[in-house]
């Protein structure tokens, strides 16, 4: 080999080492497991069946994403944690709160967390604290928008 292919391939060499190094890193960091993400549709659906967060959590981070294309007042979704014995007691009284108020009782305390009402295209997010929870608790989570409530539910676990 003369100086200088082998000066070509040290480059190459080089570079190389320097990318995988730059892309480590990235694909070495898991996903943070106290930020969970949901999506609901325009046929009353999550994409999630349940969602769970480690007892390490000190907060929850949740983003709801609205895959549809409807507007809130006609196809709207929301994201509600209760306690399971909370869970249809909520869902009733939802209903009569309103758009206005999120389809959320205001100042309902069987509601540990909720996040907006959006529409399709639209995205939130809601954070709130683990010490809402009891490690190993029995927790849903619903979209209290009227009617939803029959498909748009899951099961949470914390711990």
């Amino acid at each position: 080999m003369n100086v200088v292919t082998m000066n070509v391939m040290r480059h190459f060499a080089a570079a190389a080492m320097l990318c995988v190094a730059l892309a480590v890193p990235r694909f070495a960091h898991a996903a943070d497991p106290c930020q969970l993400e949901i999506s609901g549709n325009d046929q009353m659906q999550y994409d999630k069946p349940s969602l769970s967060v480690p007892a390490s959590c000190t907060q929850v981070t949740l983003t709801l994403h609205h895959t549809g294309k409807l507007p809130r007042e006609a196809m709207g979704h929301n994201w509600v944690l209760v306690g399971a014995a909370d869970f249809n007691a909520v869902a009733n009284s939802g209903m009569g709160a309103g758009l206005a108020n999120e389809y959320v009782q205001p100042g309902d305390q069987r509601v540990l967390a909720h996040t907006r009402t959006i529409g399709g295209g639209q995205t939130t997010s809601v954070t709130f604290p683990s010490s809402l929870l009891k490690p190993g608790g029995d927790y849903r989570y619903l979209c209290t928008f009227p009617g939803h409530n029959a498909i748009m539910r899951g099961t949470f676990r914390f711990g």
